[in-house]
């Protein structure tokens, strides 16, 4: 059972319960037998060691690789995604940790199986194709397993499914970055806040980690986009257009709308702002004369004013949702990104500008009074978030 010591001093306090009635509850709790969860050393362990069982393996069987025959490369792959779906069936009743990992070791071992089987008997490459298939894999773990670690696998995927899928059709089109880069600020959003207050944690934590790195690097292929290269293309075909609004605008509304609406504001928000960031740059020509036979010219695209303003006033929304939704990571990492896009800003326009004191006094100054000030309100939003979370908790 949980802590039930303030619903106690609650319902005392209120009359709803005598003193005897709350001391029988008390001695009633205290005499159950509550199972021993797994620590935190626990799980640490749990995690390091599926992943050095699968590593020790994938080491062993690469290095034997060439010694075997493709029906013995076939068997080794099939007994491999077997034996740890088995290992943790047999285990699952007594060690729920542990069959965990091992259902997680086999599935992630299923992947290596469906890429290496297209290598042993020489099937057709279409490598979007082993990610769905492993996709599939995941879903069925999940849907027959109920655990945290292949809804994770399931969650990550389907999305690199879909941009595997799309960004390969796209391969060599101008303008493929910017769909690629908004496809992955909208879904990063999405699973920002779609898991807010979700009680599976590892869940939330994973696709938390691996939402960050997302947008990161949506925003550096939007600002890169419209470039073209000697290997570039034509622009994107009609169709390849409709499909990237149709992955990444309708399919994170959608789930947004799925979700009780908790995403479907940051959604619409992230979805304009992923809109708009690609046409905040600036184009011009450089041209270069190293002697009279070594001279050129060619364009270089850097992001403008407008694109700074834009992120800085989309991390202070994400900051203001996640107060909204007391969400102390939430506003932790858009701070975070907020004091990131002003030493963004500070780099990409002003240090160049100044001399080397001079920019470096700038710097320091820009640590020094920024970090105090982000620090300053950060602490502010966590003390009033805790507040306005107690205050609901007494409300209800």
């Amino acid at each position: 059972m949980a802590d039930i010591e303030s619903l106690l001093n609650r319902w005392l306090s209120a009359g709803v319960l005598d003193e005897d009635a709350v001391t029988r509850i008390r001695a009633y709790d205290s005499q159950q037998q509550r199972p021993a969860g797994v620590a935190w050393q626990g799980r640490v362990a749990l995690i390091l060691g599926g992943i050095l069982l699968a590593s020790g393996i994938a080491l062993f069987v690469s290095a034997h690789w060439d010694q075997f025959g493709p029906g013995g490369r076939f068997s080794v792959v099939m007994a491999a995604v077997a034996a740890f779906h088995v290992a943790g069936g047999m285990v699952r009743e007594k060690y729920s940790g542990l069959s965990t990992v091992f259902h997680a070791v086999g599935t992630v071992a299923a992947g290596a199986g469906i890429a290496l089987v297209g290598q042993i008997f020489n099937i057709q490459e279409h490598w979007p194709a082993a990610i769905l298939l492993w996709a599939i894999a995941a879903f069925a773990g999940w849907v027959l397993l109920r655990d945290e670690a292949q809804q994770t696998l399931t969650l990550l995927l389907f999305p690199s499914w879909i941009f595997s899928e799309w960004s390969y059709a796209a391969a060599r089109h101008i303008g493929a970055e910017v769909y690629l880069g908004r496809f992955l600020i909208v879904w990063s959003v999405l699973y920002f806040t779609i898991f807010l207050g979700s009680s599976r944690k590892v869940v939330q934590g994973i696709l938390f980690a691996a939402a960050t790195i997302a947008i990161v690097t949506g925003i550096v292929f939007q600002l890169d986009g419209w470039i073209a290269t000697a290997w570039s293309g034509s622009f994107l075909p009609p169709h390849l257009r409709f499909w990237g609004w149709v992955e990444f605008a309708v399919l994170p509304l959608f789930f947004a709308i799925f979700g009780l609406r908790k995403s479907l504001l940051p959604v619409v928000v992230s979805l304009v702002f992923a809109v708009v960031l690609p046409w905040c740059t600036h184009t011009w020509t450089k041209h270069y004369d190293f002697g009279p036979t070594n001279h050129g010219a060619y364009t270089q695209t850097d992001p403008n004013l407008l694109a700074h303003a834009l992120v800085a006033a989309f991390c202070v929304f994400m900051i203001w949702w996640g107060v909204r939704q007391t969400s102390r990571a939430l506003v932790n990492l858009s701070i975070v990104g907020f004091g990131a896009t002003v030493a963004w800003f500070y780099f990409g326009d002003l240090y160049d500008k100044m001399g080397r004191s001079l920019g470096l006094i700038g710097l320091g100054f820009l640590f020094l009074a920024g970090g105090w000030v982000l620090e300053k309100t950060r602490r502010s939003l966590i003390v009033h978030m805790q507040e306005a979370s107690v205050a609901h908790k007494e409300a209800q």
